[in-house]
């Protein structure tokens, strides 16, 4: 069973969770492997194995980083982390009682194929140590940690990625996806029926004085300012057509000068059993055999001394001609899409090379890059004088009482904004630090705010003009809204009592087609319809869908539209849907779906029960398991 755990390690479920370990290894790693130099006591203990305060202040500090580094309350983030820390020490518990292991070259392997330890798509040994080192690894301890974080996701896989879904439960679920209803219903929406009902200037006084927060305007202010672009200093530089022309030659020529290739190769490496002769023979026999037209990937996992490249097909993956040996370089230019080579020769052994694919790079013509590469020459002296104006703006802004002598020494116009409030208004004012700004201390006293980098291309300097206090908008300002709210609302209301009327004469078995005909609403058909329809509105196709079956007669219900619609709904037939409506591709994601469902499901489960089974104390959650 444990061998069957290992060789079905490798499902969606079992990557995703061994990332997620893998991660947690990376910042909690040493610290759970060595122990560190002081003994923090203990937050939690499983089974006997303590949870330390440092483990627990990492995994806190790894969950913050997750959630972007949001404000939430350091108690209720510590019990996360301490839940999650738990969690990983029943599985590890529970692997070393299974006695599982992982072969050491299934370790290499995936040290071989982690991205960040590859340059070009090509492992490299020396930026392997250097990333293991920033995280605080030698490579004995990383290898030993990402061991334990393979056997965790193999222990995962086992129970999250080995469900099934039987045709009975499928036919049962296709009857609810499928499933379609027929019913007919009658919108009464707002419209003009109490137009003949005055509004009463009584009725508009009492909904202001009972609704004074809608019409009170917020505190406001009035500002001047003035703003150092980027761009516009840009356009103060002009840069030859000739540079434009010579730098766009330059890169044309060294972009069309390069290409990318991929490889496959079969390596017979030598040995003091295998002389570099005995290996061109054997390399030479296997070239004739691919030539008879054996699979290059077959008889690379049979004869290739690379076992890493030789499970992937032989595949190297891609080189810029600087990426392989020299020799492997030389004959790679001379081969033609899936040619092989004859025998190469390099340091690591007699090679047969396979050119699996040739991208020649087409550079884009000048129209397309002029713009960009003028920007390119400019960008240099646009930083600088960029730089020294934000310092001339910022003692300027420090010195003078005023923005007009900005204006006239760094040659600025002086803008003007009404009403910005604390929420902000549109542009540069929708900015945080500019609104931030703008109702300060210091700009309240008078004083030009400090420079404010509004993005990566503008500086601004503002001065109070007008501070506009809160203040209750007059009756007369708002009467006209008032009267539109309160028009709404009788609309509302006389929609409703209409609606109940109807409602009520139809569950009463009454005839309503004369009420209906006098309000000119009629009935609208509506059949098979499915619960992701658009056409109806999706409201009713909500409320529709939680009504009970009809039985012998039809249902009768209503509901209210987020508009003030009132929608009178009779359910009269309910489709029960089949499996063979739904397509093959949309059957196998719904098994997927559903299958990763239930592997979560278990997974959880599992979890619970070795929770459950083992002895946890854990103080700050508040409870003993």
């Amino acid at each position: 069973m444990l061998q069957d755990i290992r060789e079905n390690s490798q499902g969606v479920i079992a990557k995703v969770i061994i990332g997620f370990i893998v991660a947690i290894f990376a910042l909690t790693g040493v610290e759970w492997l060595v122990g560190g130099f002081v003994a923090s006591p203990p937050v939690a203990e499983v089974n006997g194995e303590e949870i330390t305060e440092a483990q627990l202040q990492i995994n806190t500090q790894n969950l913050l980083a997750s959630l972007g580094g949001a404000d939430f309350d350091q108690q209720f983030l510590e019990q996360i982390a301490l839940n999650q820390l738990i969690e990983e020490t029943v599985i590890k518990q529970s692997v070393d009682r299974a006695d599982m292991i992982v072969s050491s070259n299934r370790v290499d392997r995936a040290i071989l194929e982690n991205p960040n330890f590859q340059i070009n798509g090509v492992f490299d040994g020396d930026l392997a140590i250097r990333t293991m080192a920033s995280q605080g690894y030698s490579v004995e301890l990383y290898r030993e940690a990402l061991s334990q974080s393979i056997l965790l996701g193999q222990m995962a896989n086992a129970y999250s990625a080995s469900n099934f879904v039987t045709d009975a439960e499928l036919e049962s679920i296709a009857a609810l996806m499928k499933q379609t209803r027929d019913f007919r219903f009658v919108s009464i929406i707002l419209g003009t029926r109490t137009l003949g009902t005055p509004i009463l200037q009584e009725e508009i006084q009492d909904y202001y004085d009972a609704n004074a927060v809608e019409f009170t305007k917020e505190e406001s202010v009035d500002l001047s300012y003035v703003v150092l672009d980027r761009n516009v200093i840009s356009e103060e530089i002009a840069v030859a057509e000739s540079e434009i022309t010579a730098q766009y030659e330059a890169q044309r020529l060294e972009f069309e000068g390069t290409s990318e290739k991929r490889a496959s190769h079969i390596l017979f490496e030598l040995s003091s059993e295998l002389s570099e002769e005995g290996a061109i023979e054997l390399a030479n026999e296997a070239r004739e055999r691919l030539l008879d037209g054996e699979d290059f990937a077959a008889l690379a996992l049979e004869l290739s001394s690379d076992t890493v490249s030789a499970e992937e097909g032989g595949d190297i993956g891609y080189t810029n001609g600087t990426a392989f040996p020299e020799p492997l370089e030389v004959s790679l230019k001379a081969l033609a899409i899936d040619e092989i080579s004859e025998p190469v020769v390099s340091e690591f052994g007699v090679h047969l090379v396979k050119l699996t694919e040739d991208a020649e790079n087409i550079y884009q013509s000048y129209e397309e890059a002029r713009g960009r590469i003028e920007s390119d020459l400019k960008s240099a002296e646009v930083d600088l004088l960029f730089a020294e104006r934000i310092e001339d703006l910022s003692n300027l802004a420090f010195e003078t009482g005023d923005l007009l002598t900005i204006s006239e020494q760094l040659g600025l116009e002086i803008q003007s904004v009404s009403s910005v409030s604390r929420a902000g208004s549109s542009g540069i004012f929708t900015n945080p630090d500019v609104l931030s700004a703008a109702f300060s201390e210091a700009v309240f006293e008078g004083n030009n705010s400090d420079v404010i980098e509004a993005g990566e291309n503008q500086a601004i300097v503002l001065r109070l003009e007008q501070l506009n206090a809160s203040a209750l908008m007059p009756l007369e300002e708002v009467v006209s809204e008032i009267s539109v709210l309160l028009r709404t609302e009788k609309e509302k209301e006389a929609v409703a009592i209409l609606g109940e009327q109807l409602l009520v004469g139809l569950e009463n078995s009454e005839d309503i087609d004369g009420l209906l005909q006098e309000n000119k609403l009629e009935w609208i058909d509506a059949e098979g319809v499915d619960r992701n329809s658009f056409t109806v509105n999706r409201e009713i196709v909500a409320h529709v869908f939680s009504m009970p079956s009809p039985e012998s007669s039809p249902r009768i219900s209503s509901v209210r539209l987020s508009n003030g619609t009132y929608v009178l709904i009779e359910l009269n037939q309910i489709n029960e849907g089949e499996l063979s409506s739904i397509s093959e591709p949309d059957r196998e994601r719904l098994i997927s779906s559903l299958e990763s469902d239930l592997g979560v499901s278990d997974y959880q489960s599992f979890l619970g029960s070795l929770r459950g089974g083992s002895d946890i104390t854990a103080p700050m959650l508040e409870e003993e398991f």
